[in-house]
């Protein structure tokens, strides 16, 4: 029987990506909120950041991925100046749909917590259906 080579984006994969807040990262700038904290979108972009960068070296050549679903609480608020750290772990991967498991932390504090899906497609092919939609 012939070994079957491990797949390129297997469980276990992990990227961090940090974001120091500036006052176009809040709530008040990006049209979420009324308070000059970090935004939750901004905390979700930043999340999702983490599991692009989990997957960028393992990924076949001229595919991507792209989300699909996302579930995030935004726990905590951060001010303006601190720097936050969003960690990716790929959790599971169902032939081309990855699951993974996210946290934002400032320090030793958790901001957001969650889990994001992504669908592995071949990058070509997924820009010219877009372009058929529109």
């Amino acid at each position: 029987m012939q070994e079957q080579p491990e797949p390129a984006l297997a469980p276990g994969l992990t990227a961090q990506v940090e974001l120091t807040v500036t006052d176009a990262d809040t709530a008040q700038a990006v049209g979420s909120g009324d308070v000059p904290v970090l935004g939750t979108p901004r905390v979700l972009a930043l999340a999702e950041a983490a599991t692009v960068a989990a997957t960028a070296t393992g990924m076949p050549s001229g595919s991507t991925t792209v989300g699909t679903r996302i579930e995030l609480e935004h726990l905590a608020p951060t001010v303006v100046g601190r720097t936050v750290r969003a960690q990716a772990l790929l959790a599971a991967v169902d032939g081309r749909r990855l699951s993974f498991e996210v946290t934002v932390s400032d320090g030793d504090q958790t901001v957001a917590r969650g889990r994001v899906e992504r669908i592995l497609v071949d990058r070509a092919r997924f820009v010219e259906r877009a372009g058929r939609a529109s």
